[in-house]
């Protein structure tokens, strides 16, 4: 597949939030342009909209911390009543918001998932909102500030696990029916909203539940608010995404812990064996050393160094890794962590030869790489690389496809232009290093559809960490946002059969 920059145009992430990138090439279209080039809204009716939100914004707020208050972690092992609670509480919300058919359902053992719907008239488009209202498990609470499950806001941030990832998704997508809802009824836009319970934990029942409601979620676009914006103050349209493969590798040395003292010397410990093998996963430039994976080409849009050190919080003074621009690192190169080990807590140890280590490793990889063929490079990798005395044995584990969107379709035209209404600034397409690989699931099941992926978060939301949060400020423009392209919907062409 080709491999087109994840922006047009040559530009730089702000360093001031308050300075808006240039435009992107093509993006001459008029304020309040819809698909076909048509008005979506005046300024008037843009800023009478505004005003609304104002009034409904405090409520929103309080909807969505009383979400974050509900633990709802899907991941194996954990208690699944709260995301059966976190389920309900979404399905009253949608039906407090106007939206007529409400069900909470799942497919085998999967997640309980909300579908709300209010069908189109006959030949309108409909438009599917995605969010999910599974969180991730929160690491150790004494890490917070605050505890994760208690909604605190400090200035214009609202923190709590889920605040941003991706409750507030949720709640933008209720925002904006409550904005605009009564007035898509009388347009006869159809809009179906699909919030997922499961997402965090690898939407291990995600394509199997789409293809069991596939007439009650079909639609001509979809928009998963599940990404981030460039900057505060700076919209962006998320046009690439990394995949993802992990595994489990596991190093044995001894059949079973010996006296490191008597045994020591001749042997080398687990612990030790694994380390010379992590270590062949990156050159000496910290670029991943598997061989056969592919990188995409560079996108023109760059980040400034000092942005990304003080968004991913680098120790001062220390180097970065790989070669290429930050952009170009994050976005189209893979990228290789080891994001779990198995071996005896420090607190534990005892003076003995460890006989066997595991550990966890995912490979982030660019658009246009094939998960089947990454997953195959990387083990052959650690076994051409086990080290001598050591056993390796590999686990392999999920997969997910990397996505990149053509960026100039009718409904990104009116997404760019929902988002230059709500924003007062073009927005920034951009990748995004993460991975949501259930977009390709989209695509096969609703081949028609043209998807966008928005989101709420910003470089400082802290998604998946610690004290994860959410802008206030950005979240009112994003519900705005929402609510224009909503409104916009029905100049979009029906692409369904």
């Amino acid at each position: 597949m080709s491999h087109e920059p994840a922006l047009e145009g040559d530009t730089a992430r702000p360093s001031d939030p308050s300075a808006a990138p240039e435009p992107a090439a093509g993006a001459d279209f008029a304020h309040g342009a819809d698909a076909a080039g048509g008005p979506v809204a005046t300024q008037e009716q843009v800023e009478g909209l505004r005003a609304r939100l104002e009034e409904i914004l405090p409520r929103s707020i309080e909807d969505l911390s009383a979400l974050v208050r509900i633990p709802s972690i899907a991941f194996p092992g954990y208690d699944r009543t709260p995301v059966h609670e976190s389920a309900e509480a979404v399905a009253a919300l949608l039906r407090d918001a106007g939206m007529p058919e409400v069900t909470i359902t799942h497919v085998d053992e999967g997640a309980p998932a909300v579908i709300a719907r209010r069908p189109a008239r006959e030949g309108l488009p409909t438009v599917l909102l995605y969010a999910h209202h599974d969180v991730q498990p929160t690491g150790d609470p004494q890490a917070w500030t605050t505890d994760p499950f208690t909604p605190a806001r400090e200035g214009d941030r609202l923190f709590g696990r889920g605040a941003a990832d991706d409750k507030a998704g949720v709640m933008a997508h209720v925002t904006a029916l409550r904005l605009v809802g009564e007035e898509l009824s009388e347009l006869g836009v159809g809009v179906t909203v699909f919030v997922e319970g499961e997402e965090e934990a690898g939407s291990p029942t995600f394509r199997r539940f789409i293809e069991a409601h596939r007439d009650q979620l079909e639609a001509d676009a979809i928009v998963v608010a599940d990404s981030a914006n460039w900057a505060v103050g700076t919209p962006a349209l998320t046009t690439s995404l990394r995949g993802v493969v992990d595994l489990t590798v596991t190093v044995r040395v001894l059949e079973r812990a010996v006296h490191s003292g008597m045994f020591g010397g001749p042997v080398l410990d687990a612990l030790t064996q694994m380390g010379r093998l992590v270590a062949t996963l990156h050159d000496e430039n910290g670029d991943v050393a598997v061989e056969g994976l592919v990188r995409a080409e560079a996108p023109a849009v760059e980040m400034p160094e000092a942005d990304y050190r003080r968004d991913a919080g680098i120790l001062e003074g220390q180097d970065l890794a790989g070669t290429g621009s930050i952009t170009s690192r994050l976005w189209s190169a893979p990228a290789l962590s080891v994001i779990g080990i198995d071996a005896p807590s420090v607190r534990d140890a005892s003076n003995t030869l460890v006989p066997a280590a595991r550990a966890k490793i995912s490979l982030r990889i660019p658009p246009g790489q094939d998960p089947q063929a990454a997953m195959d490079a990387l083990v052959a990798h650690l076994e051409s690389h086990a080290p001598r005395g050591a056993v390796v044995e590999i686990a392999r584990g999920e997969q997910g496809r990397p996505f990149l969107a053509p960026t100039d379709t009718p409904a990104m035209r009116l997404a760019r232009s929902a988002f230059r209404d709500a924003w007062g600034t073009d927005p920034v397409d951009t990748g995004l290093g993460g991975s949501i690989p259930f977009i390709a699931d989209l695509l096969e099941v609703f081949p028609g559809a043209e998807v966008l992926v928005t989101g709420v978060e910003d470089p400082d939301s802290r998604a998946h960490g610690v004290d994860e949060s959410l802008h206030l400020g950005e979240f009112a423009k994003v519900c705005l946002a929402e609510a224009l392209l909503l409104r916009g919907a029905a100049g979009l062409e029906r692409r369904r059969g």
